[in-house]
């Protein structure tokens, strides 16, 4: 993922990406300077009924276009720093560290 990011023309650059390993991912995005990137994913599928992937990509869109450079993780309608972010697994939510 790094490589393809570092690689690409785009300045701002967003990244779909499962949960459980979304930190980590972001973290080792940090090496990558002069873009700005955004991931963002679902607690519940896209498939499911009561699924927050519609709201988090809208999100992230939004966020993607309006933050400064640097790496970014956009769920449920917050917006976190690469390295100072943790999935919650009991609390099933996004929280700073």
């Amino acid at each position: 993922i790094r490589t393809a990011v570092s690689q690409c023309n785009a300045e701002r650059v967003l990244i779909t990406h499962g949960t459980d390993t979304m930190p980590e991912t972001a973290r080792e995005l940090l090496s990558v300077k002069g873009k700005t990137i955004v991931l963002f994913g679902a607690m519940q599928p896209a498939r499911m009924r009561r699924s927050d992937a519609v709201f988090n990509i809208g999100y992230a869109w939004a966020a993607v276009q309006l933050l400064p450079h640097g790496v970014y993780i956009a769920m449920n309608g917050e917006v976190f720093e690469a390295g100072s972010v943790r999935k919650n697994l009991k609390a099933q939510r996004f929280e700073r560290t």
